[in-house]
C-alpha cells in the first residue's frame, strides 16, 4: 500500500513539472533531476519557515554604513513556495532522507532547459547594426540598500534601477544610461577609457568572442578568476562569479546569435545549476528559470515559456538575514525593450 502510494506521488510530481515545462518528456527529466528539483523546494519551504528576524553576521556589512547591491536579479514566485509545501509529503512518502543534494553536478532539466534555450537564440536572424549605431535597451527593477540606522540597527530599503541604456555598437561613442536619479555617459575607446571587455561589452567585442562553449566558458572563468579566485578573499568563487557575468552579458547586451547561443551552453556547464519551473520577472511576466544558489542566495534567468527569450533576472534570499526574510527579491531587474537606433538618446 504504500509502495502504491509512493509511485503514485512521484508520477503525480512528474506531471508537475512536465506541465511547467513544455516540451520535456522522462527521458529528458530523469527522476533523480526531479528529486533535487523537490529537494530543492522543500529546502526553501523550509527556510520561509524559520523564525523571522534572523541576522546576517556582522562580517557581511562590517566596516560601511550602508551597502547596495549589485542591481540585477530575481526572486522566490508564490507557485514555487506553494509547489514547496506540497511536496514535502512527496518527499517523505518517497522515503527522501532530507539530506542535500551534492552541488557538484547541475540538473539534467536546467541544462536540457539551457540547450533549448540557445537553439532558440540561434535561430534567431543577426541584428542589422553598423558601426556608428547604438543597441537600445530598456529595464525595470529595483535593487536593495542595507544602512546603519541611529540607533545601530541595520534597514533594507529598495532602489529603483529601472533604466534606458545605448552601447555603441562598436564602443567608439562610449555608453549612454538613463535613471530616475539622472544620465551618465561613460566614454567611448576613442577617448581612451571604456575599453570594451567582459565587463564593458559591445556587439562587437561580443562578436570576436569563440562559440565554442568550452573556450568561451574558460576565458569567462579565467575573468572570473582574477577577482574570485584562490588568495583574492573572495567568498564568491569563480564558478558563481562566472554564472553572474554570463547573466550580465546576457541581460545588458545584445551579441551575434552564435556568441548567445554559446554563452546559454557555457552555462550550461557550470556545476550547480539548477531549474526553477516557476518564477516572476519585475515586470510581472511569469516564466520558467535557470538558476544557481551561493550563499543562501538564488540567482534566476528567467525565460518566456513559449518563445524562450530571457525576460530578466532576479536575486532570491532563501534564509532570513539583515536583507530580508526567506523568499525576498532583493534584486530584479526585466528586459522590456530593445532595439537599434542612429543616435544615443532615440528610442526605437
Amino acid at each position: 500500500m504504500n509502495a502504491a502510494r509512493s509511485d503514485h506521488s512521484a508520477d503525480a510530481d512528474r506531471a508537475d513539472v512536465r506541465s511547467r515545462l513544455p516540451g520535456l518528456c522522462d527521458a529528458e527529466l530523469p527522476f533523480q533531476g526531479e528529486l533535487r528539483i523537490r529537494e530543492h523546494l522543500l529546502n526553501e519551504a523550509r527556510a520561509q519557515a524559520r523564525t523571522p528576524g534572523a541576522r546576517t553576521p556582522a562580517s557581511r556589512w562590517s566596516g560601511a554604513r550602508t551597502r547596495t547591491r549589485r542591481p540585477l536579479a530575481l526572486a522566490l514566485a508564490a507557485g514555487a513556495a506553494t509547489c514547496a509545501l506540497a511536496l514535502t509529503v512527496a518527499l517523505l512518502t518517497d522515503g527522501g532522507s532530507g539530506a542535500k543534494a551534492p552541488a557538484a553536478r547541475s540538473e539534467p532539466a536546467a541544462v536540457h532547459l539551457l540547450d533549448r534555450v540557445a537553439l532558440a537564440a540561434q535561430a534567431e536572424p543577426d541584428p542589422a547594426v553598423r558601426d556608428g549605431q547604438f543597441l537600445y535597451t530598456r529595464t525595470t527593477g529595483h535593487s536593495t540598500s542595507l544602512s546603519e540606522t541611529a540607533n545601530g540597527a541595520m534597514e533594507a530599503a529598495r532602489t529603483d534601477e529601472s533604466a534606458e541604456r545605448w552601447v555603441s555598437v562598436d564602443g567608439s561613442a562610449g555608453t549612454l544610461t538613463r535613471t530616475a536619479r539622472g544620465s551618465a555617459t561613460v566614454p567611448g575607446a576613442g577617448a581612451g577609457a571604456g575599453k570594451p571587455g567582459l565587463g564593458n561589452p559591445t556587439y562587437r567585442f561580443l562578436a570576436s568572442l569563440p562559440t565554442d562553449p568550452a573556450r568561451l566558458l574558460e576565458l569567462i572563468r579565467a575573468e572570473a578568476r582574477r577577482g574570485h579566485g584562490a588568495g583574492s578573499g573572495s567568498t564568491t568563487g569563480p564558478d558563481q562569479q562566472a554564472f553572474v557575468m554570463i547573466g550580465d552579458l546576457l541581460r545588458t547586451a545584445e551579441a551575434p546569435p552564435g556568441v548567445s547561443a554559446a554563452l546559454y551552453r557555457a552555462a550550461a556547464r557550470i556545476p550547480g545549476v539548477v531549474l526553477v519551473p516557476e518564477a516572476t520577472d519585475a515586470a510581472g511576466r511569469t516564466g520558467v528559470a535557470v538558476a544557481r544558489v551561493h550563499d543562501a542566495e538564488r540567482t534566476e534567468w528567467i525565460f518566456d515559456r513559449d518563445s524562450l527569450r530571457l525576460l530578466g533576472e532576479r536575486t532570491v534570499l532563501l534564509e532570513d538575514s539583515a536583507w530580508g526574510t526567506a523568499g525576498t527579491p532583493v534584486t530584479s531587474v526585466a528586459v522590456v525593450g530593445r532595439g537599434v537606433v542612429d543616435r544615443a538618446g532615440r528610442t526605437p
